[in-house]
């Protein structure tokens, strides 16, 4: 699939490569605009075929970045130049380039990616200093590249998100005689069949209108409804896929969401809904917390943060795929599950469900199960991801171990189950009283409703309260072992949040497992 940058030789002269990864936009894009007063810009984005075989890629989220090039394509041909697109390894692509026509300055995002993107970066580091070309990079979230230390963070990140928004340049030099070159299917990228009916589009005008619509009207009740997964799908913001492929940047989100805030009136209603506006800021505040800590430890993303917590979890292949289809035995989990495979987004507290259940009911490597995860979400941002499969399976040592009760979950958030019967359609015909525990369904009944467990549904496949009691005793077996707490405060230092409160060494395993306690108290039975 590769081919030379152009059909005849350019005549121009070295150009301004901009590289475009997954900041597909515009607007708001400061290499784009910097490359554009340097000179001539070729805009290249490098369909890199080995990425797209990646255990944590899918059929998913190439047609997401798909749909976000040539949105991006039609913006770039408006300013004069269109996207070129070529496929192959970048630091190849580039070297065909610079043989062809010469590369001034390669301009780019940084990007805190997966360990794959991590070792192509430094390969193509390696490739501009043999070749003496200056590659400039631009934070693109409020993330600090060689960060030292926390102390100062959330200012840092203030500041970025308060910066002016870069224009789009005026106007981009036509490159002439040179090919745009296609965008590739996900069959012609030979990716494993993907079915997604209900996933979001990408590109930026997408990312634009669901942005109005959730400052102008879904906002409104945001606090309030993101936890259950019915409200959540209109209530929460919906901008996740956008901010992970760059279609929206980060600062202009924060900037247009608190200029909405401070626009609204001083009635009660408003007031609310400033509320709401409110925990959406914290959210965008936690986003790029979470990217901080991958950035700052790229191993996390394979090994335990706490080395103690290592291999604690062993392989199970069939308790992998029934979780993974959506077919434990647990109502609420499978609807989740089956929701996530249709439509590639879920709301945050029932991904963190979904993971708790993994790695505490199911006894699940976080690893194994944060991967299936990782294909599914479109909007998957590993440092948001896998930060958060760590934190979910109490294997960062520093955050509060928290067990997911499936089923006061499913009370709480579907208590009249119409996300069950939605996603489930095996229990459509189950009355009311047994939805969320069909076991408790005697014969008789599961025969009148047409949902004989075993056949039409699962029985759940593990005792899943003993195991959550089982799970939780090995946890805190853990961490009351000599030289825990001693790595966890060296965890906190380096990766927690200065505004967490979290006290240290024997005073902080006390108080943490005191709030556990209390947590647990409300999820386990």
């Amino acid at each position: 699939m590769a081919r030379p940058i152009s059909g005849v030789r350019l005549r121009m002269g070295p150009l301004q490569v901009v590289w475009f990864k997954r900041d597909l936009r515009c607007a708001d894009h400061r290499p784009l605009l910097e490359a554009s007063r340097h000179g001539p810009v070729l805009p290249l984005y490098v369909v890199e075929p080995e990425y797209w075989q990646q255990p944590d890629s899918s059929a998913r989220q190439w047609e997401f970045c798909r749909e976000s090039l040539l949105d991006l394509r039609l913006s770039l041909e408006r300013l004069g130049q269109p996207l070129v697109v070529r496929c192959g390894r970048v630091e190849q692509v580039l070297e065909r380039a610079h043989r062809q026509f010469g590369i001034a300055a390669l301009w780019s995002h940084e990007e805190t990616g997966n360990g794959w993107t991590y070792a192509r970066d430094l390969r193509l580091a390696a490739w501009a200093r043999q070749h003496a070309i200056a590659w400039h990079e631009s934070p693109q979230f409020g993330v600090t590249r060689r960060l030292a230390q926390r102390q100062g963070w959330a200012r840092r990140w203030e500041g970025r998100m308060a910066e002016t928004l870069a224009p789009e340049p005026a106007a981009l030099v036509p490159l002439a005689g040179l090919d745009p070159g296609p965008i590739p299917s996900a069959q012609e990228l030979q990716l494993e069949p993907d079915p997604c009916p209900g996933r979001q589009r990408g590109g930026r005008r997408q990312g634009l209108d669901v942005l109005q619509s959730f400052l102008a009207e879904r906002s409104r009740r945001y606090q309030a409804e993101l936890s259950s997964p019915s409200t959540a799908a209109f209530s929460c913001s919906r901008l996740s896929p956008h901010l992970s492929w760059g279609t929206l940047s980060l600062r202009e989100v924060v900037q247009l969401s608190r200029e909405r805030r401070t626009g609204l009136s001083d009635a009660p209603a408003d007031r609310r809904w400033q509320r709401s506006l409110q925990r959406f800021d914290e959210r965008l505040h936690w986003h790029c917390h979470f990217i901080q800590k991958l950035e700052s430890q790229p191993s996390l993303e394979y090994r335990e943060l706490h080395p103690l917590t290592a291999q604690l979890r062993s392989s199970d292949p069939p308790r992998l795929a029934a979780w993974a289809t959506g077919h434990t035995g647990l109502p609420f989990v499978d609807a989740c599950m089956r929701s996530l495979l249709a439509t590639g987004w879920l709301n945050f507290r029932m991904r963190a469900m979904l993971v708790s259940v993994a790695s505490y009911q199911l006894w699940l490597p976080w690893r194994e199960s944060g991967l299936h995860l990782a294909r599914l979400f479109v909007d998957y941002e590993p440092g948001i991801h896998w930060s958060q499969c760590q934190m979910q399976s109490g294997t960062t040592g520093i955050n509060t171990i928290r067990i997911y009760n499936p089923l006061k979950q499913g009370l709480d958030h579907d208590a009249q189950g119409q996300f069950i019967r939605r996603w489930l359609p095996e229990l459509r015909q189950v009355p009311a009283v047994y939805l969320h525990q069909p076991w408790t369904m005697d014969p008789a009944t599961q025969q009148r409703v047409g949902c004989v467990l075993g056949q039409s549904y699962p029985l759940p496949i593990v005792d899943w309260p003993a195991a959550a009691a089982s799970a939780r005793e090995r946890i805190w077996g853990l961490r009351e072992q000599e030289g825990f707490a001693a790595l966890a405060d060296a965890i906190q230092q380096r990766h927690g949040s200065r505004r967490s409160g979290i006290q240290r060494s024997g005073s902080r395993a006390k108080a943490t497992r005191q709030a556990a306690a209390g947590q647990l108290s409300l999820d386990l039975v």
